[in-house]
């Protein structure tokens, strides 16, 4: 797996039973605390991996970091990173740091996955479940943090989701999932895009079925919207058939996420136990059914 259909990784195959993944993802502060943006940085790069199907085995750190900070502010981010690596079942082997003017982390994550096994972004078949495994909104609620108008219980649920690792592997495992992606910076619809495209299909959606953030609609409304949903919208909007969808749900639709859930093309026989499953497994998110895929028609995206 390589660039071609815009994938989470890239995959190369070491054995018949054995292939490696391998991905980056750095970016500066979303939040004030240190300690929580290594959590949320980690958890973001090594997303990548579970999206593909695989577990991440090994982490390297990406550090940049001006010198009129205290150090002690990056021990804390580094930490916060440590942590959640461990709590991924992977090792922290080290890393790389230069002088920078702004603050940067992320993670270089390799990771394995049976070659019979692997996630892809494409592959979705008509009739197929869409579910959505992380509620979106996060840019938004992040604008309002900024503009000092989020409230504690959006930045406390934001925080949580974020930070929130998609291992989900052993859970998913089992089950018919014809395609994967997990929802970063294009939001959710520029990567509904992608896998409708890569797939040669059309992906139908209610926007009404998506589980957003905390406030996040008010926040919408009130025009509290990064400007990389506004980017994001003009790169795909000719591919989405809107029809009567309220302008404020095509914000928060095409709202960067940082960190953002997993986005599976599931087998329509598989998602009740699939859901039962990932209730058992008690997650700090929320899942939602977002809708169906269909044969491709003139749009990629149909919205209700």
């Amino acid at each position: 797996v390589g660039i071609e259909t815009s994938d989470d990784a890239a995959i190369y195959k070491v054995t018949d039973d054995i292939a490696m993944i391998q991905t980056v993802d750095f970016f500066t502060p979303i939040v004030d605390d240190p300690y929580m943006f290594g959590q949320i940085a980690a958890a973001n790069s090594l997303s990548d991996v579970w999206a593909m199907g695989g577990e991440p085995a090994v982490a390297l750190n990406i550090v940049g970091f001006p010198n009129c900070l205290d150090p002690a502010i990056l021990g804390d981010i580094l930490a916060g990173g440590a942590d959640k690596v461990k709590e991924a079942g992977a090792v922290l082997v080290g890393g790389h740091s230069v002088q920078d003017d702004e603050p940067k982390y992320g993670l270089c994550v390799s990771g394995f996955v049976h070659p019979d096994k692997i996630f892809k972004n494409y592959g979705c078949r008509p009739g197929d479940i869409l579910v959505l495994t992380k509620q979106i909104g996060s840019g938004v609620v992040n604008t309002a943090i900024k503009a000092d108008m989020a409230s504690p219980s959006a930045i406390r649920e934001a925080e949580t989701v974020m930070a929130s690792l998609n291992k989900l592997g052993k859970v998913v495992e089992k089950f018919d999932v014809s395609a994967c992606t997990d929802i970063t910076g294009f939001g959710l619809l520029g990567h509904c895009v992608e896998m409708a495209s890569a797939s040669e299909v059309t992906f139908e959606i209610n926007v009404r079925d998506i589980e957003y953030f905390a406030d996040a609609i008010d926040y919408a409304k009130m025009g509290l919207v990064p400007a990389g949903a506004y980017k994001n919208r003009g790169y795909s909007i000719d591919q989405v058939e809107v029809g009567h969808v309220e302008d404020f749900y095509l914000d928060l639709l095409y709202d960067p996420q940082t960190s953002g859930g997993l986005l599976m093309s599931v087998a329509p026989e598989n998602l009740q136990e699939m859901l039962a499953d990932f209730r058992a497994a008690h997650m700090d998110t929320k899942v939602s059914i977002i809708g169906k895929v269909a044969e491709k028609s003139d749009k990629l995206i149909r919205l209700y």
